[in-house]
Parts: C-alpha cells; structure tokens; sequence
C-alpha cells in the first residue's frame, strides 16, 4: 500500500462517477487480503469496494473494529442524543458495529447500508443492496429508528490511486469475491476474514503466499 497521503480520495466528491462492474471494475465487491500483504493496516482484511474507476478506488474494511468505540456513546458526543438517552435507542442503534475503515480520514464517519434508506444528494447507490452514506442524518435517522434495517459505522476509508490497485491485485496482495449480506453487515466481525475465504473455496489455515484470483 501506498502512504497514506498518495491515497486518492480526501473527500468522496469523486465515487460517485466511478461506473459499476464495467471494464472489469470490482466496486460492488469485497477485496480480501493475502497473507503477503506487507501493511499492517490492512493483515486480515475484508474490504467493501465502494468505488474503482479509471481515476482509483475506494473502499471500507468491515471487519476491524475502532477498539473500544461505543455507537450510543458516539451519538451522545456528536449531540445527537442526550446523555443518559442510550437506553431508549432501536435495538439495531444500540447494537450498530463501529468499525475501523481504513486509513484516510479517520476522523469522518460513513455508514454502509442496506438500499432500503436512502437520502436525495447524499447518498451513493453501489448496487441494488448496498449504499454509502457520508452525513450525520442517517445517524440522526438511526437513533429515531427511522434509518436502513442494516448498517455499519466505520471511521475513516481505504483509498487507492488511479491504477494502484490492479497492481497490488496483480502482485497477489488481494483476492477478491462477490459481497453479500452477512459479509458486510454481519455481527461476528472476528469470523469474516475466515468466512469471506471460505465463500472463494480457500480453507483459511491451507493458505499459501501464492493465490490466484476469485
């Protein structure tokens, strides 16, 4: 991986151009990481691709969890809520996962969600299940239980310069398979790095240095 700064992507004015599946493009999937991937940031990573274009990609790891960050405490420190409110959250806010997304800017938040909410002007449709969504709204619209049936909270991004990743690709440093629903948004973070290898037909503890492409 690049340093961080020769990430593309400050912002993601740009993702919204990046045109889906065509000319063998893999937004829409999910990036898994080799073992020889020589970035501790990225050991053991699931990445949701989000964008991956002509102009770079981009993308969340859905799988590091932000250490000891609480959903309900963060609503509270953003004055979404009110301190001592956290016990009249939706089930699915109390339980929302805050996840580490990569190394670009950390202090931002992005919400991937499932299609069933979505915000005109504010929210980038990956494919017919999956969203990305970079505004405070949708946390003001989870915490009144008006948001989408399945959503994680990660802090920060993976960003790839033009090129960049088909090069790690080539040099064996991802693979990469279909995403689904358990995978993105499923509760045993721990366990998707085992299952997401699975899914391709690699049995996690046979594999090697060497590996071809899903």
């Amino acid at each position: 991986m690049a340093p961080e700064g020769k990430r593309t992507g400050e912002s993601t004015q740009n993702v919204g151009s990046a045109p889906h599946n065509s000319a063998g493009y893999l937004d829409g999937r999910l990036l898994i990481a080799m073992p020889v991937m020589g970035d501790p940031r990225f050991e053991r990573s699931v990445i949701y691709l989000c964008a991956h274009s002509a102009e770079g990609a981009m993308g969340i790891i859905v799988n590091h969890p932000a250490g000891s960050i609480d959903f309900p405490e963060l609503l509270v420190q953003l004055g979404i809520i009110k301190k001592g409110e956290q016990i009249k959250l939706p089930e699915n806010a109390e339980s929302m996962k805050v996840l580490r997304g990569g190394p670009v800017d950390t202090g931002r938040g992005f919400v991937l969600h499932s299609s069933d909410f979505f915000i005109e002007n504010a929210t980038l449709r990956i494919d017919d299940g999956v969203c990305l969504t970079a505004t405070v709204d949708i946390l003001r619209a989870i915490a009144n239980g008006s948001g989408p049936k399945h959503a994680i909270l990660a802090l920060g991004y993976a960003g790839w310069a033009p090129g960049q990743l088909e090069t790690e690709i080539q040099s064996n440093g991802w693979l990469h398979c279909d995403a689904d629903t358990d995978l993105i948004f499923g509760d045993d973070v721990d366990d998707k790095y085992a299952r997401a290898l699975r899914k391709i037909g690699i049995d996690p503890g046979m594999l090697s240095n060497e590996a071809g492409h899903a």
